[in-house]
């Protein structure tokens, strides 16, 4: 079993980074931990955006979201520290079957492949780049995470508009595209909007309840 992979070309996309490793991936195996360390967090943004498919509809999956709103949001907080995602020992040194790793990889290389398409690689790049608008964006990305997590799921789009703005800022990070960044940031001033106004309508309807 291998104990590290080259490292692809940080300027390659998430794409083409995925295809160099699967073409070297040993038949051996790898351990989950060499993999996480090969990708980064950019590996985790591409688990993020696979998460938020599932809140891509006007109905909500209650439960769901809690479970996959806490995930997301220790890969927010992982990203604003700058801090790797903790595992425990035994799961970072577990072994993954190489031919599983690599039918894995090629599957989320098909996700990969249909984020390109909308997405465009350095544009706008210091939405995307810069450290101070990394951190309003990482920030931005934890606040829509505890959206999704919040449990409402009895309000239509209470999931999906949270979802769309994570799914925008992890394309945005992964691919180093300050417009699908930006495109997040007002996916989620309509989800802060939306919650908003539910919150101030509820408010109201409980006031004239009680008057």
């Amino acid at each position: 079993m291998t104990s590290s992979l080259p490292l692809p070309p940080p300027e390659l996309s998430l794409g083409e980074q995925l295809r160099i490793l699967i073409d070297q991936l040993p038949e051996e195996g790898v351990s989950l931990g060499v993999l996480l360390d090969v990708f980064g967090d950019e590996g985790l943004l591409l688990l993020t955006a696979m998460m938020v498919l599932v809140f891509l509809v006007p109905v909500s999956i209650p439960g769901v979201s809690t479970v996959f709103g806490a995930a997301i949001l220790m890969v927010g907080v992982s990203r604003l520290t700058g801090r790797p995602l903790w595992l425990p020992r035994k799961l970072r040194e577990r072994v993954l079957p190489g031919a599983r790793v690599r039918a894995a990889l090629a599957s989320g290389l098909k996700w990969v492949q249909r984020f390109e398409r909308i997405s465009r690689p350095h544009r706008l790049r210091k939405l995307a780049e810069q450290r101070a608008w990394l951190v309003v964006g990482n920030l931005a990305f934890i606040t829509a995470a505890l959206l999704l997590m919040a449990p409402l799921s009895f309000l239509p789009f209470s999931n999906t508009i949270p979802g769309v703005a994570l799914l925008l800022y992890s394309i945005g990070f992964i691919q180093r595209d300050g417009g699908a960044v930006l495109a997040g940031h007002l996916a989620q001033l309509t989800s802060i909007v939306y919650f908003g106004a539910v919150l101030a309508g509820g408010g109201a309807a409980l006031k004239n309840l009680i008057s």
